[in-house]
């Protein structure tokens, strides 16, 4: 995992967790007694956003540093997600870069002088 996916997987984690920490305790107006002209009474009174998204921001740190420990571990891969074996092809290619390099050949050159199959 590279450092945009990264930022990227914090950002999904946080804003999953805050859609959960915004429904909690909600208290609406008509529960409070107070309904603002032209609001629903179901609205929220005090919706305490900052205090939500404080609590948010915890929660993500402690799921993000669990989910990244486990991706970056190798734990689990992107293969042991693969169900239908679609990458079944990138595993073959990733299992072939890992074998020890080759020794390398002798590259054939054209003598000198030659037009190197050229035409002229």
């Amino acid at each position: 995992m590279n450092l945009t996916g990264g930022i990227v997987l914090f950002a999904v984690i946080w804003f999953l967790v805050f859609y959960i920490v915004l429904q909690i305790r909600p208290g609406s107006q008509a529960e409070s007694g107070e309904v603002t002209p032209g609001t629903p009474a179901s609205a929220p009174a005090d919706a305490k956003i900052l205090k939500k998204a404080k609590i948010t921001t915890l929660v993500t740190i402690v799921l993000w540093s669990i989910i990244a420990g486990i991706i970056l571990s190798g734990w689990i891969t992107i293969y042991d997600l693969d169900w239908f074996g679609r990458l079944e092809l990138h595993r073959a290619r990733d299992e072939l870069t890992r074998l020890p390099p080759r020794t390398p050949t002798r590259r054939i050159s054209a003598p000198r002088g030659s037009a190197g199959g050229r035409c002229g």
